[in-house]
């Protein structure tokens, strides 16, 4: 293990002659994953942002870090990019066992590797080990800069696996002791993903488990996120497993969605107290408006369904400014940006956390990082309510109600406020927060459409969401 860390290949010469050898490969491998930003669009070709050596080509387990920028066409319309950049784990063997056979990108026929069967490596427990063991003695391979906490101990030894979930990242978890979540689109700058949890445990909030280590390289120049390792929640149940289950049986789900809109209000009153917040009067709101009414026109280009109802959607929006020019205000605060019950865990003893603060991928980091009203998430956690609803089928739309009704409540008892008292901006936040979903559902998930667009006919009416 030492011998990687002590390894000084400069990136250029770890990737020289690697991305050409790998590019036929990757142009069919990259946009089957779920977590590809550029689906419905062909890749042109590849560059190569940085490539570190891990464990050496020639051994009988070769494993290469990549930074790798996927070029693709423009999106009609709009400005031509740079490309995303994507974070890859290669891993070469001579052969590759039944165990990994998921995790084939494809034989390699020229460059350095030729001659072997390449992987995504993250689904092999020794390439997993060696990050984690990069964490623990925190290691600098290349550009590479492994982290950690000192108050928290990294044992050696603990056993990986991968998660196997479908995720917008991939995760490992170690010996059931820490869940190392590897980010695949970066982007340059500060992450929320690190600096949010961060904060919260400056705060002591016990809501969000404490980053125990995290993975940084520069790109364009800037530090960026690659990898978080945080405690790993034994037996935790995901919140919309847990929310499909006891509709299965029937069950109500009240005491749930109450206990989790207190801890929601726990997180917001502590990144409240961490962070600073800001007022938001007639200008700023303006610009939210504005973001919201241009996201509308766009999502109605990209899916035609969403057309007819644009002047009614519109109208969310626009009762939101016509407040602010009546002289209301709003306070904004840094929030998890992306809340859903798929980003809560609820502990054996019944306790829930808040985890995955990087917000709503396919948003600016810039954009990301900007306070919000806390609405916005109680508007996602509220959607959230509505999916679960309707995977269940046609007969759970008052369970949809109760649990909103319930989050409501529990938020209200730990904030003071109840989001019910501000109709017109819970409105906006829901009505956005659906199209996002009908645009997300229209590239990744058709057969969900259904799903917002059902939400949609229900806010373009003009009557409260509670």
């Amino acid at each position: 293990m030492s011998e990687a860390f002590t390894r000084s290949a400069s990136p250029a010469d770890a990737g020289l002659g690697l991305l050409p050898s790998l590019d036929p490969l990757l142009r069919e491998w990259l946009p089957r994953q779920r977590w590809f930003a550029g689906k419905g669009r062909p890749v042109t070709g590849f560059s190569l942002a940085a490539a570190t050596e891990l464990l050496p080509s020639e051994s009988r387990l070769g494993l290469h870090h990549l930074l790798v920028r996927a070029h693709q066409p423009p999106v009609p319309g709009a400005a031509p990019q740079p490309g995303d950049c994507y974070q890859l784990l290669i891993g070469a063997r001579e052969a590759l066992p039944p165990r990994l056979a998921p995790a084939l990108i494809g034989h390699v026929e020229q460059g350095p590797l030729a001659g072997r069967t390449v992987y995504d490596a993250l689904s092999d427990p020794r390439p997993a080990d060696v990050l984690l063991e990069a964490l623990r003695a925190q290691a600098r391979i290349g550009g590479l800069r492994f982290e950690r906490d000192p108050a928290q101990e990294i044992r050696p030894g603990l056993v990986p696996r991968p998660v196997t979930t479908e995720q917008s990242n991939s995760s490992v978890i170690y010996g059931d002791t820490f869940i190392l979540k590897l980010l695949r689109r970066i982007v340059p700058g500060v992450n929320p993903d690190l600096e949010l949890p961060l904060a919260l445990a400056r705060e002591h909030c016990p809501r969000v488990p404490a980053p125990t280590g995290w993975l940084r390289a520069d790109l364009d120049g800037e530090p960026s996120v690659l990898a978080v390792l945080q405690p790993f929640v034994q037996g935790a149940a995901d919140g919309w497993e847990l929310a499909l289950r006891e509709l299965a049986k029937g069950e109500d789900f009240c005491a749930e969605a109450r206990a989790l809109g207190r801890a929601t209000a726990e997180v917001h009153t502590a990144l409240a107290r961490a962070l600073p917040t800001v007022t938001l009067g007639r200008a700023q709101l303006r610009l939210m408006v504005d973001g919201m009414v241009e996201r509308l026109e766009s999502a109605a280009q990209a899916v035609p369904v969403l057309r007819p109802y644009v002047p009614a959607l519109r109208t969310a929006f626009t009762a939101l400014s016509d407040l602010a020019e009546e002289g209301r205000t709003w306070v904004a605060q840094r929030v998890h940006g992306d809340l859903h019950l798929g980003q809560c865990l609820r502990s054996p003893d019944g306790e829930w956390s808040l985890i995955d603060f990087e917000g709503e991928p396919s948003k600016p980091l810039a954009e990301r990082r900007l306070p919000q009203p806390t609405s916005r998430d109680v508007a996602g956690m509220l959607r959230s309510f509505d999916y679960a609803a309707h995977s269940a089928g046609p007969a759970a739309p008052g369970w949809a109600a109760a649990c909103r009704a319930a989050f409501c409540t529990g938020y209200a008892q730990v904030s003071g406020e109840d989001p019910r008292t501000d109709p017109v901006l819970l409105r906006a936040c829901e009505t956005d927060k659906a199209i996002y979903e009908v645009v997300y559902e229209a590239r990744h998930r058709p057969d969900w459409l259904t799903v917002p667009m059902a939400a949609i006919e229900r806010y373009a009416t003009p009557v409260e969401p509670f």
